[in-house]
């Protein structure tokens, strides 16, 4: 896999993860925990692309 498409493939399991936490917080009775741990594995994956595109 080369470093660009590896970096799309980041893109986008970033937007996945930004569209499953939306979907999540609307829903009544949010575990905030699930949440959560959506955000950090999100800033993860944001803190991975920024050392490829570094």
């Amino acid at each position: 896999m080369s470093l660009v498409s590896h970096v799309e493939e980041l893109q986008r399991k970033h937007r996945t993860l930004q569209a499953e936490i939306d979907a999540v917080e609307r829903l009544p009775g949010t575990d905030y925990m699930d949440v959560k741990t959506l955000k950090l594995r999100k800033l993860r994956i944001k803190d991975e692309i920024y050392r490829y595109a570094s």
